[in-house]
């Protein structure tokens, strides 16, 4: 659903409440769908997916990124919806530790997905999310082929680095090895020596606070929240 979400955050403003986006898929239909049971079925796959309520941590960050990182949009996405999404979530080692040029294997997918729900989704339902989780990566840029699906390079950008090290951060990850995180590997293609200069470029622009001087890494990524940035200022 990345296009739906580029052309709602397109639609609604910046400082919109839940209720607008509700509005906007529901009632004004900027989404284009054709009855109103779809308009009412995309918001709350939308709404389950990245949250579409300013008063969620991550769409605070999320919508703030979207709007400075257009190149990285797609990547940002996928890495808001794997913060809600168990299954997606599950999937991304099976894609992204793939070389470039690497096919990805669609057993090796099941048997992920296998290990991870159990018993609790049959056959059938394991191959729709198969299918619907390669299509989010082939979205993002991460895979490429119609039938074969094929793993290409993904450049990082200053956005998706910083969204990675919140995220990683937020989990628990000790500041050593967020940028080895597995956030950080789906931020973009480049081990924590080739994502560095990105986090370095994440705090020139204010989205972050980062330093390396002297062998010692610094880096709070918390004020990217802007909740989090205003109680700071004050």
């Amino acid at each position: 659903m990345l296009n739906d979400l580029g052309e709602l955050l397109a639609a609604v403003p910046a400082d919109g409440d839940r209720s607008i986006y509700a509005q906007a898929v529901i009632e004004d239909n900027v989404l284009g769908k054709q009855t109103a049971a779809t308009r009412r079925l995309s918001y709350q796959r939308l709404r389950e997916l990245y949250g579409l309520d300013p008063r969620i941590p991550l769409f605070r960050v999320l919508r703030r990124l979207w709007s400075v990182d257009r190149p990285g949009r797609l990547r940002l996405a996928v890495l808001a919806a794997m913060a809600r999404d168990p299954l997606l979530t599950a999937t991304a080692p099976v894609v992204v530790l793939l070389e470039p040029g690497q096919e990805m294997m669609r057993s090796t997918v099941l048997a992920k997905l296998r290990g991870t729900v159990d018993d609790r989704l049959n056959e059938a339902v394991l191959d729709k999310v198969a299918r619907n989780t390669a299509s989010s990566w082939a979205q993002a840029g991460f895979l490429q082929g119609r039938v074969r699906k094929v793993r290409c390079r993904v450049e990082p950008t200053p956005g998706t680095v910083a969204l990675a090290l919140w995220l990683g951060r937020r989990e628990g990850y000790a500041v050593a090895r967020l940028l080895d995180s597995p956030w950080a590997r789906v931020a973009g293609d480049g081990g924590p020596l080739e994502l560095l200069p990105l986090a370095l470029k994440a705090n020139q622009l204010g989205l972050i606070r980062a330093r390396s001087a002297a062998g010692v890494l610094s880096i709070d990524p918390t004020i990217l929240d802007p909740a989090a940035a205003a109680a700071t200022r004050r």
